[in-house]
């Protein structure tokens, strides 16, 4: 596949992009918008999924959200999610507009956080022809119960709270962990293999990558509650992939939550055996599950 790099505004800041497109096709093309997850940026696994979209015929394009990555945005690191969900929306608009993308053939793609933001997406934009969510982080406030239990839950409120106070007092934000061994460091999501994943991804083809956020960024999450949108999905074409049993972004919510989608053409794909919520990363047997299926439901819609 070849790449190009790109920019364009998102709510007046420059987004920076990769747009791939298939060899041996003639445009105009359809395209998947693919969104990344907690502090992604465009070079994390992307690229690897976004192969299956070109192989299939289809273009590509992923980015940097604001604050991240190469994209503008202050302070950095900061993750807003309804902000990223403005981005996806911009980023559908950027695709539509050119020349050798058919306007009429955009799909969504999003993994974790992204693979929640895919909804409100879906939900409000009728030029989405089809959705594609993987791993899905669904409810912030669950999700940050059940990985954090009682009394990390306690510690992290403790943080937000002495966050709030600082950043009024002296207007700066402080920061913390993406993922970190629950014993060692307090963390937004204390899963101890998510690091070493990340770790190698940032130094072989995603040097932009940070570990970190703004204390804001988890305060944030804990606001965030995507399942009204899902109910909203009476039409759009949906498919969901998840692990057999995913721990970070948890399995026991995403299958419920997926059975409230009303809309009829809907697909739930599990990936069993020893999967897990970062082996669709490291693992090249699951990420090829996970990569065909997403081929063969764009294939089908779009």
């Amino acid at each position: 596949m070849a790449r190009e790099d790109v920019s364009y505004k998102s709510d007046g800041e420059t987004v920076i992009g990769h747009f791939y497109t298939p060899d041996g096709a003639e445009p105009p093309y359809p395209c998947v918008v693919m969104g990344g997850g907690w502090c992604y940026v465009k070079e994390l696994i992307q690229p690897e999924y976004a192969k299956f979209f070109t192989d299939a015929g289809f273009a590509a394009l992923t980015f940097d959200y604001r604050h991240l990555g190469e994209s503008e945005g202050e302070p950095r690191q900061h993750i807003n999610p309804w902000t990223q969900i403005d981005d996806m929306i911009n980023s559908v608009t950027y695709a539509g507009l050119r020349d050798d993308v058919d306007a009429e053939r955009i799909g969504i793609w999003g993994i974790s956080y992204a693979g929640a933001h895919v909804f409100p997406v879906g939900a409000l934009d009728n030029r989405v022809r089809c959705i594609i969510s993987v791993v899905p982080m669904l409810d912030g406030y669950y999700n940050v119960l059940r990985a954090n239990s009682n009394v990390g839950y306690r510690e992290l409120m403790a943080l937000i709270e002495s966050d709030r106070t600082e950043r009024f007092k002296t207007g700066k934000h402080g920061t913390i962990a993406h993922s970190a061994h629950p014993h060692e460091e307090l963390s937004s999501w204390p899963a101890p293999e998510t690091w070493p994943v990340f770790k190698k991804f940032k130094e072989t083809v995603a040097p932009n990558h940070e570990h970190w956020t703004t204390v804001q960024s988890f305060e944030y999450a804990l606001r965030y509650d995507v399942t009204p949108y899902m109910k909203r999905i009476i039409y759009t074409p949906v498919l969901m992939v998840t692990s057999a049993y995913d721990d970070i972004t948890m399995t026991e919510f995403e299958v419920p939550a997926f059975n409230t989608i009303p809309t009829p053409r809907k697909k739930l794909v599990q990936i069993g055996g020893d999967a897990s919520h970062m082996s669709l990363y490291d693992n090249p047997d699951h990420l090829d599950l996970v990569g065909q299926a997403g081929a063969e439901f764009v294939a089908e819609y779009l």
